[in-house]
């Protein structure tokens, strides 16, 4: 079938699902704090532009998505306690920038004197690496505008609080490949899907933070990361085109040296608002009354066991292992889950299943006719220890031709179970390293702060001269950054599934 979305439409459809979604707040814990904004929202597009992105809401809009998870899949996915909580410097906002891949990014400062880098954040991977000393990185992202935003490189020997890690240290895991013990230590991360991958040397420098209590005082925090001096493949100039940090569970992820320096809590949060709306916070254990179900311990990701499928009420017994990866747009099941989930899904909507084009990723597509009122069929995972995760939000809403179409965002894999932000949205989701469980509570929306800049200076969004980093961020900052903008697709929570008919009586009278 054709696809198409007029910008009235989708403009329509934003605005009204927004104001029916939006409206209250939910409180904190005290830690690191950062905002998401989603890669694909209308107002980072304004910002980054979006040459060469398929038009959103289309079939190649999905599908580009789509197959950015399943490039992502191909990797070897292996309240505070009463610590002063930490922030980045300069501020912790982070951003999902259209034509940059589908990950979430934030403004870092390293090194002595500080630079800025627009990193990406993956909880899929470990180490935290950054452009440097390369021939062919990236060194600016173009506007709408058509205006440059300079990028930064990395230089061990710009930065006077650099120094090399040696092949006899305990965090060089390609000392084979060392031709003596004093020599620097060798990466090279890779990503088996088209030849993604950056190499260099480990080196250990400053990532500048600072006390997010009353007194904003510096904080250094010492990390190993990759001076990467070759990036290939998606690294080389989409993703991660400024540099990457890791946020798994292995030694060389940030977490981990946060965690082992004492300056945080070995636990963070993400929470997942609707419509690209959203926060990270490292050292937060979660909150009284939200579920939990532990970590399969041998896995080397955030992995968890589920024991039941239930959808509308009617149960079904499973046995299997899903990866909790926030990285991917959408989830991904292989059979029999995907078909018991797709399938009494379907038996439970009474609307017409339509036939979608061959490149387009979602199987199970309905017509919503003028006049009908959708009810979202209930759907929830039985977790290992008895909890339920409740799915808020499992479709997406599409224009065509023929009117407004309903799709079930869950693809079908076949290698691999992975629990995408789609069906995370509404909860704050807690991976707590330390206690090795994963904790959820839902929330109405995720609170969006910043702080105050030193001096009223406001350093720049990427790249170029930072202010100095020995004068924190102070809160309610008016540092630029991209808007707020829409999510990655347009799920529909119950109350919204209610509405959905005015919209389609409105896209009408437009």
């Amino acid at each position: 079938m054709a696809w198409t979305f007029s910008s009235g439409d989708q403009m329509l459809l934003v605005l009204s699902v927004f104001f029916l979604a939006g409206g209250l707040r939910s409180g904190h814990a005290a830690s690191f704090k950062f905002t998401i904004h989603h890669r694909f929202s209308d107002s980072i597009k304004e910002i980054f532009g979006s040459e060469g992105l398929p038009e959103k809401h289309t079939p190649g809009y999905y599908a580009a998505m789509v197959h950015r998870d399943r490039l992502l899949h191909g990797r070897n996915l292996a309240n505070t306690n009463g610590d002063t909580p930490l922030m980045f410097s300069y501020g912790n906002e982070t951003y999902k920038i259209s034509g940059l891949g589908n990950l979430y990014y934030a403004n870092v400062s390293i090194g002595t004197p500080g630079l800025y880098f627009l990193v990406a954040l993956d909880t899929g991977s470990n180490l935290f690496w950054l452009p440097c000393e390369c021939t062919k990185c990236r060194t600016y992202l173009t506007t709408r505008d058509n205006e440059k935003f300079w990028l930064n490189h990395y230089s061990s020997n710009a930065s006077s609080t650099s120094i090399r890690v040696p092949c006899s240290s305990s965090l060089c895991e390609h000392a084979n490949q060392c031709s003596s013990n004093r020599s620097s230590c060798p990466y090279k991360t890779h990503y088996p899907s088209q030849n993604s991958s950056s190499a260099g040397y480990l080196v250990q420098d400053i990532l500048h933070m600072a006390t997010d209590d009353s007194q904003l005082k510096p904080v250094d925090a010492k990390v190993t990361l990759g001076c990467g001096k070759v990036q290939t493949g998606k690294f080389a100039n989409i993703t991660a085109a400024n540099g990457l940090i890791g946020l798994g569970m292995g030694k060389l992820s940030v977490p981990s040296f946060l965690a082992s320096q004492g300056l945080t809590t070995d636990s963070f949060s993400m929470c997942f608002g609707y419509y690209g709306y959203g926060r990270i916070d490292f050292g937060d254990i979660g909150s009284v009354g939200q579920r939990e179900t532990p970590l399969n311990p041998t896995s080397l990701s955030y992995n968890v066991t589920i024991l039941q499928i239930i959808v509308t009420n009617r149960p079904t017994n499973v046995h299997f292992t899903a990866i909790i990866d926030t990285g991917s747009s959408f989830t991904y099941l292989t059979d029999p889950f995907y078909s018991i989930i797709s399938d009494k899904m379907d038996e439970a909507i009474e609307l017409e299943r339509i036939a979608s084009d061959s490149d387009f990723p979602f199987e199970y597509c309905y017509q919503l006719s003028m006049g009908t009122i959708f009810l979202q069929p209930t759907m929830n995972f039985t977790m290992e220890g008895g909890r339920k995760f409740d799915v808020i939000s499992s479709y997406v809403i599409i224009n065509t031709d023929d009117g407004i179409a309903l799709c079930l965002a869950i693809v079908k894999s076949t290698d691999i179970n992975v629990i995408g932000s789609n069906l995370l949205g509404g909860y704050r989701v807690v991976f707590n390293r330390e206690k090795m469980t994963l904790g959820w509570k839902e929330v109405v929306e995720c609170d969006n702060y910043g702080a105050d800049t030193p001096s009223g200076e406001s350093p720049p969004p990427f790249g170029g001269s930072p202010p100095p980093t020995s004068s924190p961020r102070k809160r309610n900052s008016t540092q630029p950054s991209p808007e707020i903008g829409t999510g990655d697709a347009m799920r529909l929570n119950p109350i919204v599934s209610l509405c959905v008919v005015i919209l389609v009586i409105l896209s009408v009278v437009v």
